[in-house]
């Protein structure tokens, strides 16, 4: 299954490269200037962007690293990418999936994802493999669409994202990725949640062409409960879907340092 996941992905992303290195969605957020913020990074600081789709991470962090890898699953994404990131020569690019990345052990001083960890199949090998190659005292930093913590608007929420995308893995809740973070070694440090609100037709019309199954994506969201119309912040005029809203968390961790032995 996780390998169908992965395909999925590539098929996905290398279909639609230009659509979301060009998306404002993606491209546009106060998160990318309070990454910058929390990060606090200087010349000394050697990054690792995972998963960078669009590079708008990339574009924010690069002025102030001295060297900064961005790193994507899918060839075709990361070659479109390249083509938009020409102006930083201390960028370089690896074709690389977040699940098995190919560097050594302690090799960055900071590891970023954003908006991507829903499409990995295997989340926790995802962040033992971002503090495997984090220093002891590197900084990590996760931002994703996150589920709520009721189960039902949780299936809800994914089983929409899938339809739109079939690349869709999971969204975690917050409790269930800090449940990883901790058990990996990684001590959260600064945190917060907001709500993003999508525009329905962009957000359907970048990864769905066939007419049929925009419409069932419109259905779904048609047939919603209330309790999913009012957490979603779903608006519908005329049975057209104008938008919604998903929680987006963003989360700072840093590697806890080595547990000295006692002699």
């Amino acid at each position: 299954m996780s390998e169908e996941k992965k395909d999925q992905v590539k098929s996905t992303f290398s279909k639609y490269a230009d659509a979301y290195a060009t998306s404002q969605t993606h491209a546009t957020g106060n998160d990318l200037t309070t990454l910058v913020n929390w990060l606090n990074p200087d010349p000394n600081d050697v990054g690792l962007d995972l998963a960078t789709g669009g590079g708008h991470v990339v574009k924010s962090l690069a002025p102030h690293l001295s060297l900064l890898y961005a790193t994507d699953l899918t060839r075709e994404m990361l070659q479109n990418t390249s083509t938009y990131l020409t102006q930083f020569p201390n960028v370089q690019f690896v074709v690389a999936d977040a699940e098995n990345i190919p560097f050594l052990n302690d090799t960055f001083t900071i590891v970023t994802c954003r908006i991507a960890a829903h499409h990995f199949p295997n989340p926790e090998k995802f962040i033992q493999e971002a503090v495997r190659v984090l220093k002891p005292g590197g900084r990590f930093l996760l931002i994703d669409n996150v589920s709520p913590d009721d189960k039902m608007l949780a299936q809800f929420m994914n089983t929409f994202e899938e339809m739109r995308d079939p690349s869709h893995a999971n969204a975690l809740s917050i409790e269930q990725w800090k449940e990883l973070l901790t058990r990996n070694g990684l001590a959260p440090v600064k945190e917060e949640v907001n709500k993003k609100t999508l525009s329905f037709s962009p957000w359907v019309n970048r990864t769905l062409e066939d007419s049929s199954q925009i419409e069932a994506v419109v259905k779904y969201f048609n047939a919603a409960s209330p309790a999913a119309r009012d957490y979603f912040e779903i608006v519908i005029e005329q049975n057209a879907v104008e938008s919604f809203s998903l929680d987006q968390w963003m989360v700072m961790c840093s590697k806890l340092l080595p547990t000295p032995v006692e002699n």
